[in-house]
């Protein structure tokens, strides 16, 4: 039975969310929000769940067909997703979206490799295609940065290209990277503990150099020239960022994880600049984990010295970002028990009590879109700290309270949030499919 306080907090909630059902109008209320913002930063409360890809690809569509939005900015790695990217434009020999989503092969493969992703770069494609000459095409880009041994491939392959003397500086100064055999978190070990000498030196004068040749690299006209040039320096900034964040690893997780969403931001701002060089209106669409996305100055984040994305965003552009989450209070989830762990379709236990996500399964109502902008007695009741649940790409429902939850203010941290009650995990295209058996420690510093 639910006590005065929460039977008043749910009738509110009641009167103010608009339900969900399918029809084209469901997000209306939403787009009328967006308006004319550049940024719109859509979340997902968990790695592995088909509801959030679906209606945040339906959203992004009307973005792209109402708001003319000229770009989705994914968490994951720039060089694989700079394939797809490829695909949706039509320059590559990429036959199909999942000849495109190839790249996605290291762990964990199903958060891009999976049908809702496959069904989205299709539709982009045939977007793109059916353009008239004056339409923008619409690319796809990734802001991550564990791609360090594809990237420097990538830097040394376009400098073979248009300038060999510097490609041999390039393979000299990376050389220190290659001691390693490609293991990045044996180079984050033996140069955080002094084992070895760090290659901060040299990864910052290759990104400064190719910088400073960008006149002579781009001379030649045309907007492929420039995305050739732009692919190879964010490839170069990603090397640089991605060896200090394995330096520091191993000494300072919330230093880590800064360095990587401050990489993020970086790099979302720089692709911004980038289009509007080549004439094309800078309006993205970025999709990665709620904990990235919502304002981590609402939440226990700020407390342990951490920024995300979503703060970042939020301080450089103001009302022109809006950030969307998601939640759900029970299902299923494509996740892992520990990461390179095999994947599995899991049980997503019920949400723990006066957290939001029971308050909002309490309202009966199975998906609901709430705007978290403005007072209403619904507004002022979520301001009110609660726990709010995160699944990454692991999920460990036997330690379910330590290991998924934290407390937020969820007004503070997002715009609006999406509910669906119920979800189902994602279907991945590599169908290396178990059942939940257990429940081994987490084994990497982060899995969001």
């Amino acid at each position: 039975m639910l006590d005065a306080t929460k039977t008043n907090v749910v009738e509110a909630l009641r009167k103010s969310v608009h339900q969900l059902t399918g029809a084209a109008t469901d997000y209306n209320s939403l787009i009328d929000l967006i308006g004319n913002a550049r940024l719109v930063l859509i979340g997902e409360a968990s790695h592995g769940t088909h509801e959030f890809y679906e209606q945040r690809a339906e959203i992004t569509k009307r973005l792209i067909q109402e708001k003319g939005f000229t770009g989705v900015a994914v968490e994951a790695d720039w060089p694989d997703a700079y394939r797809v990217n490829h695909y949706v434009q039509g320059v590559n020999e990429d036959l199909t979206p999942v000849d495109a989503l190839s790249g996605f092969q290291h762990f964990p493969s199903w958060m891009w490799r999976n049908l809702d992703v496959v069904k989205f770069v299709n539709w982009l494609r045939d977007y793109n295609d059916n353009l008239n000459e004056t339409g923008v095409k619409v690319g796809f880009y990734g802001l991550d940065l564990y791609s360090m041994y594809a990237s420097i491939a990538a830097v040394l392959d376009y400098l073979e290209q248009v300038d060999p003397e510097a490609a041999n500086r390039a393979r000299s100064r990376y050389a220190c990277l290659e001691h390693f055999g490609e293991d990045t978190h044996t180079y984050g070990y033996a140069t955080s503990f002094g084992i070895s000498e760090s290659c901060e030196e040299e990864v910052i004068k290759q990104l400064r150099e190719l910088q400073n040749r960008v006149s002579e690299y781009t001379q030649k006209q045309g907007r492929l020239t420039a995305d050739e040039f732009f692919y190879a320096e964010q490839n170069a900034r990603i090397v640089k960022n991605a060896e200090a964040y394995y330096r520091a690893m191993f000494t300072e997780r919330v230093s880590s994880w800064n360095i990587r969403d401050r990489h993020m931001a970086e790099t979302l701002e720089q692709l911004m600049l980038h289009l509007e060089q080549q004439g094309i209106p800078a309006k993205i669409v970025v999709w990665e984990h709620n904990s990235h996305l919502g304002d981590a100055r609402a939440t226990d984040m700020a407390q342990q010295g951490e920024v995300n994305l979503g703060q970042l965003v939020r301080e450089r552009y103001g009302n022109d970002a809006v950030l969307i989450g998601f939640s759900t209070y029970t299902g299923t989830v494509t996740a892992a028990s520990n990461w390179d762990g095999m994947t599995q379709l899991k049980q997503v236990r019920p949400a723990l009590p006066k957290s939001y996500e029971e308050l909002f399964h309490q309202t009966g109502i199975p998906q609901f879109l709430l705007v978290l902008r403005g007072e209403n007695a619904a507004i002022t009741s979520l301001r009110k700290s609660r726990l709010e649940r995160a699944i990454g790409v692991i999920y460990r429902p036997e330690t379910e309270r330590s290991s998924h939850y934290f407390y937020a203010c969820l007004p503070e941290q997002f715009d609006a949030v999406i509910h669906i009650d119920d979800t189902k995990g994602v279907q991945p295209l590599d169908r290396t499919f178990d059942v939940d058996v257990g429940e081994p420690p987490e084994t990497f510093p982060s899995a969001l």
